[in-house]
């Protein structure tokens, strides 16, 4: 099941740096194909199409450039990806949004989410955003965690959603 949480201003972002040997850029043309190996290795659950990208970013370079970042290892080989994207019709408003965060599996639990989350909130800030929403999948509980740690809370939004939370809730502690 899918959620959605929001931050309701994008103050006070918690500041990570990117830890010795990593290090973050922004999209670079070509970087569609790291993107797809990155979700497709990090995202199982999920139908990650060759296509996907263009659907859900489009093709301009420079908004791209703006918006996307890379974790990439000691080697420079990507190795992470999120995005500070935007939705003008998030309930009726314009929102910045954390969206397509991920690590490749070799690599997670090792803290980089945190640097990348870092990035990605202080840049939705610089373009001009004041609040931001993501949507992830219930059975994350890494995640929910790491964007909680961010100051992200739920948006419950049905009785559905409400009874998936109570457990998550129950498993995880306080949300």
């Amino acid at each position: 099941m899918r959620v959605v949480m929001v931050r309701e201003n994008l103050e006070n972002i918690p500041e990570y740096a990117v830890p010795a040997g990593f290090s973050l850029r922004w999209y670079q043309p070509g970087d569609e194909a790291h993107w797809l190996r990155i979700h497709l290795l990090a995202d199982r659950d999920s139908r990650i199409m060759p296509d996907l990208f263009v659907r859900r970013f489009g093709s301009d370079p420079i908004l791209l450039v703006r918006r996307q970042c890379y974790l990439l290892d000691q080697h420079g080989e990507a190795i992470g990806t999120g995005t500070a994207w935007f939705d003008d019709r998030f309930e009726g408003a314009r929102f910045g949004r954390v969206h397509y965060v991920a690590i490749v599996p070799e690599y997670q639990g090792r803290g980089l989410s945190k640097p990348l989350m870092t990035v990605i909130c202080q840049r939705l800030r610089q373009l001009g955003h004041d609040r931001a929403y993501l949507a992830t999948s219930i059975a994350r509980m890494a995640a929910i965690n790491l964007y909680r740690h961010f100051g992200f809370l739920p948006r419950i939004r049905s009785a559905e959603e409400a009874t998936a939370w109570r457990a998550l809730v129950q498993t995880l502690g306080v949300i």
